[in-house]
C-alpha cells in the first residue's frame, strides 16, 4: 500500500510539472489585463503596445481606483496565478504598507516582475520666500519654526512622506497641509496660501518655467534630466535623501517562474526602446535600468523598509 501511495504521489507531481511546463510554453493564449490603482495609468498605457507586440496577445489597461489602491491590489492578489492579470505597482503601495492601510505586501504577497520607470519629486517654494537654495530654505525654516506650511496631495501620499522625511533629516519644524489632489496643493503654493511642497516633476516643470514657483532641488539621489539645472537634495546638503515615484508590474503570488520570466523579458525589452523612452520622458518619467524579478523584489522590500522606519520615528498615522 505504501509503495502504491508513493507511486501515486510521484505521478501526481509529474503531472503538475508537465502541466506547468505546458502552460509556460503556450503562455499567453489570450489577452492580459493590467490593473491600475493609485496614480496615473500613463506608464501602463505606454508599455502595453510594446508588450502586445512581444507577447502576441493584447495587453489591456484597466483602471480600478479607490481605497488607496486596496481594490486594485486585492483583485490581482486574489486572481488566478496564471499571468493573465497584472498590477501596475507604485510607491503608494509601499507607503501604504508602512502606514498599515494596505493589507498585503507587494514583495511577499504578489510576484514582482520588473521595475519600469521612476520619477523624482521637486521641492518648490513660493517665489516670495527668501530662499534661493536648499541651505537658505533650511536656515529660514530653523529661524521661523512652525511658520512654514508645506502642501501635499493628501495624507500618506509620496509628497507627504517626502515632507516628513525632509523635516526629520533637516531638523526643521514645518506644518503639513494636505489637499485632495496634487493640482490643488500646487496652486496653494502658487497663491502663497502654503509656502512649499514636493511636487511631481511633470507637474512642477511648467510652474517653474512660468516662474510661479521656484524650484529648489529634486528628490532623486542625483540630478535628473527631467528637471535640468536643479541639484538633488542629497547633493545640496541632505546626504542620503531620496524619494522617487516609481512604477513596476507584479503578478499574483504563485505565478509560474517561466511566465514571470517571459513577462520580465517583454517589459525590460521596452527599456531599450528609444521611442518609448522619449514618450515617457515627455510624460515626466525616466526609464528604469534593466532589472530581474529578484532585483525588483529587493527594491520593493528596501522601499517598504525605508517608509516603515520613517513612520516609526515620526509616529505618523494614516488618519
Amino acid at each position: 500500500m505504501r509503495i502504491a501511495f508513493c507511486r501515486a504521489v510521484a505521478f501526481a507531481l509529474i503531472v503538475v510539472a508537465i502541466a506547468k511546463s505546458g502552460h509556460a510554453q503556450t503562455y499567453p493564449a489570450h489577452p492580459i489585463r493590467v490593473i491600475v490603482g493609485p496614480g496615473p495609468d500613463i506608464v501602463a498605457r505606454l508599455f502595453a503596445p510594446k508588450m502586445t507586440d512581444l507577447l502576441g496577445q493584447p495587453v489591456i489597461v484597466e483602471p480600478r481606483p479607490g481605497a488607496g489602491g486596496v481594490i486594485a491590489a486585492q483583485s490581482v492578489a486574489n486572481a488566478p496565478a496564471d499571468g493573465y492579470m497584472l498590477l501596475q505597482a507604485t510607491a503608494s503601495y509601499t507607503i501604504n504598507t508602512a502606514l498599515g492601510t494596505l493589507p498585503l505586501d507587494l514583495a511577499k504577497d504578489l510576484a514582482p516582475i520588473a521595475l519600469v520607470s521612476t520619477t523624482p519629486f521637486v521641492l518648490v517654494v513660493n517665489p516670495s520666500l527668501p530662499a534661493k537654495n536648499l541651505g537658505e530654505l533650511i536656515a529660514y525654516a530653523k529661524a521661523n519654526p512652525g511658520k512654514l506650511n508645506y502642501a501635499s496631495s493628501g495624507v500618506g501620499t509620496p509628497p507627504h512622506l517626502a515632507g516628513e522625511l525632509f523635516k526629520a533629516m533637516a531638523g526643521v519644524d514645518i506644518v503639513h497641509v494636505p489637499f485632495r489632489e496634487a493640482n490643488s496643493a500646487l496652486n496653494s503654493v502658487v497663491s502663497g496660501a502654503t509656502q512649499m511642497m514636493f511636487s511631481i516633476a511633470s507637474v512642477a516643470q511648467a510652474q517653474i518655467a512660468g516662474r510661479t514657483v521656484r524650484g529648489i532641488a529634486v528628490t532623486s539621489p542625483k540630478t535628473s534630466p527631467l528637471v535640468p539645472g536643479l541639484p538633488s537634495l542629497a547633493e545640496a546638503g541632505l546626504p542620503g535623501f531620496a524619494v522617487i515615484g516609481w512604477n513596476g508590474f507584479v503578478a499574483p503570488k504563485g505565478t509560474p517562474e517561466a511566465v514571470v520570466a517571459r513577462l520580465n523579458a517583454a517589459l525590460t525589452a521596452g527599456l531599450d526602446d528609444a521611442t518609448l523612452r522619449d514618450r515617457l520622458n515627455g510624460a515626466g518619467y525616466e526609464l528604469a535600468a534593466k532589472n530581474t524579478p529578484q532585483e525588483f523584489s529587493a527594491f520593493i522590500a528596501a522601499d517598504t523598509a525605508k517608509w516603515l522606519d520613517l513612520v516609526a520615528k515620526t509616529r505618523m498615522k494614516a488618519n
